[in-house]
């Protein structure tokens, strides 16, 4: 009996989610689609401005889960509680703590589904279309195509002027310091890359060597040169944060904590994704304990209503703490947890209210 409960209440969570969460699609890919007509120009038409869109969905998906969980939440169980089912469960000797569990099942199968589309859906589609959105916006301006970046490797500091998708560089500059952070040499290669075993292919190196009061000038047509910095790590240096997996973060994090750089952005980014994709599993429990109050005999439209002031007030807070959080050098895991827990909170107190 209860298998059947908990399978009946989890398809009405897990219908009103889904069907929310095309809703916000919907209009998030429509305000999206709009915004990208501005930057139309060159190769990037009409036409690659759609499939930017259709490739950001993903991304867009998770960053609305939260919101659309709860207001899915609201209406499913909302629909449950108008025709007194949820009542009827009650009088059958169900406890509320038992309700919320099977409610929670509802909310660990979005969780997982939430924890995949951050993880392996949303991230590397968002990269793509970010890349070919750039290449497309520049046309056949081949000498421009792909980014400049700074990238370091212990005593090493590398600028690469031009890096495309393939990892095919351009002309590349090597600074190396001494251990007291005097300049050790410079070299500029006309050209550069990374072989499949992650050695770095330099052409017609130029390397000026600053050694006992005296200079030294080394060429060279090939040099075979090994980094730490390889195809991976300067994929994830290229690529804005929350187009990286939770994988690409720890990955890049580490790096940057290796050669003494700021990692703060991409922490509170890993931080404050896993925060919201635990949030999924909180929301239908929340919608729970408006169902058992007064919107047990409200309309849609009242449950709709809280559901969206919920949602836009956890959002806000979130955005707000975590910008917040790296403007003022703010811890990123209590910033990142802090509306998740609040929500936990509230959750827990309301429910136990219940009698």
């Amino acid at each position: 009996m209860n298998t059947l409960l908990t399978q009946y209440l989890m398809r009405a969570i897990l219908v009103g989610s889904a069907l929310v969460l095309v809703v916000l699609l919907a209009l998030a890919g429509l305000f999206e689609f709009i915004a990208e007509l501005d930057d139309v120009r060159n190769d990037y038409q009409t036409p690659q401005a759609v499939l930017y869109t259709a490739l950001r969905l993903p991304n867009l998906a998770f960053e609305m889960m939260p919101v659309a969980v709860l207001i899915g939440s609201l209406m499913g169980l909302g629909a449950l509680a108008s025709h007194s089912e949820i009542i009827v469960m009650r009088a059958s000797g169900l406890s509320v703590g038992r309700i919320a569990g099977m409610v929670a099942c509802a909310g660990g199968v979005l969780l997982v589904f939430a924890a995949l589309l951050g993880e392996f859906v949303g991230p590397p589609l968002d990269f793509y279309a970010r890349d070919m959105r750039l290449n497309a916006r520049l046309g056949q301006e081949d000498e421009q195509l792909g980014n400049a970046t700074w990238v370091k490797d212990g005593s090493v500091y590398l600028h690469l002027e031009r890096v495309s998708s393939e990892f095919e560089f351009g002309s590349i500059y090597l600074y190396r310091f001494n251990d007291d952070h005097s300049l050790a040499s410079i070299g500029k290669a006309d050209n550069s890359g990374i072989d499949d075993d992650d050695r770095w292919r330099l052409e017609n190196l130029r390397e000026t060597r600053f050694e006992n009061d005296a200079v030294q000038v080394v060429e060279s047509n090939v040099a075979l040169q090994s980094f730490e910095v390889n195809a991976e790590l300067l994929g994830n240096a290229l690529a804005k944060p929350l187009s990286l997996s939770l994988r690409g973060l720890r990955s890049y994090i580490d790096y940057l904590d290796r050669n003494a750089l700021d990692s703060s952005r991409y922490r509170s980014e890993l931080w404050y994704r896993v925060s919201r994709t635990v949030t999924v599993l909180i929301m239908p429990m929340l919608a729970l304990a408006f169902v058992f109050g007064s919107l047990r005999t409200g309309g849609t439209g009242s449950r709709l209503l809280i559901g969206v002031v919920i949602g836009l007030a956890y959002y806000l807070a979130s955005e707000m703490l975590a910008n917040s959080g790296q403007v003022f050098n703010l811890n990123p895991v209590i910033v990142s947890w802090l509306p998740a827990t609040a929500l936990a909170l509230v959750t827990g107190v309301a429910l136990a209210r219940i009698r």
